[in-house]
């Protein structure tokens, strides 16, 4: 086996200087092991707006290893890394759930509406263990409980997992990527102070839908007021130098996104039927196909 090098993939693209990708899905093991053969950088296990399982969560984990892909690169590093969108919003202030799906092995969270300082810090600290004040790097104070059950879905020994289980970028050697969602207007006012004042966002999301029903242009996502407050966003991402990301981006909008700046697209995979429908033009039943596509 080789030397362990970077385990979180989504991490070492955003390192390299690459624009990252990852996606969505929900806990279902059937989802997550495709996704695991795709050539995403991460992916993240949806439970904002799914149930939250853990039980379905530890499942999933286990089905996205790939033993003969393990051996065959040498590394315990994941093909694509897990992580998981929380449900609790930032003004719930929760740490018990990151702790439980850290627990399990993910190796990032993905913290929806978190609108203030405090809000930020709340989501770095719940994602790092204490340690004495006198520390390199102390702040954000970490309030992991500790528990070190990951360490072996990660391949590693507690104390190496300890010397990993860190935030990045505030550890360069972190390999816990906290992602913070953008989703109201008074989230953008304070995203300034937020990504001056607390150490250890791995990158601002933006909640498009959610953003746009604070605006009152629900959905309309060719919206000047919309576009002006993503744009908005993103400035104060480059300014701090810190990734900016843009979910459900798909193939029409990906040269769009790549030409604003954004650093991390979540593309959403696709289910085509591609098979069916050339065995139905084949058989001349083709106008299933075209009735299909009117709905």
């Amino acid at each position: 086996m080789q030397e362990i090098g970077r385990l979180n993939g989504l991490i070492r693209a955003l390192e390299a200087g690459e624009t990252a990708f990852a996606t969505f899905s929900p806990a279902e093991f059937g989802s997550v092991t495709a996704i695991a053969s795709a050539p995403y950088d991460a992916v993240f296990i949806e439970m904002e707006h799914n149930p939250f399982d853990v039980r379905a969560l530890r499942e999933c984990l286990h089905y996205m290893l790939d033993r003969r892909r393990i051996v065959a690169s040498g590394s315990v590093a994941p093909a694509v890394t897990p992580m998981v969108r929380i449900p609790p919003n930032g003004s719930e202030m929760n740490q018990w759930i990151a702790k439980q799906v850290l627990d399990q092995g993910v190796y990032g969270i993905v913290w929806p509406h978190v609108s203030t300082v405090e809000e930020a810090l709340n989501a770095v600290s719940a994602c790092r263990y204490p340690r004495p004040a006198s520390s390199e790097r102390f702040e954000p104070a970490g309030k992991r409980g500790d528990n070190t059950s990951a360490a072996r879905y990660w391949g590693l020994t507690t104390q190496e997992y300890y010397a990993r289980a860190d935030v990045w970028p505030l550890d360069p050697k972190g390999e816990i990527f906290v992602a913070i969602m953008v989703e109201e207007v008074l989230a953008i006012r304070n995203l300034p102070r937020m990504l001056k004042e607390v150490p250890g966002i791995g990158a601002v999301i933006i909640g498009e839908s959610d953003l746009s029903q604070d605006l009152g242009v629900a959905r309309q996502y060719e919206s000047p007021t919309l576009i002006s407050a993503v744009d908005d966003i993103l400035a104060i991402c480059h300014e701090h130098d810190v990734p900016c990301g843009m979910p459900h981006v798909g193939a029409k909008r990906v040269d769009s996104m790549l030409k604003k700046g954004m650093r991390l697209l979540i593309t959403p995979p696709e289910r085509t039927f591609n098979g069916l429908e050339t065995g139905l033009r084949a058989t001349g039943r083709s106008k299933g196909i075209a009735a299909a596509d009117k709905h």
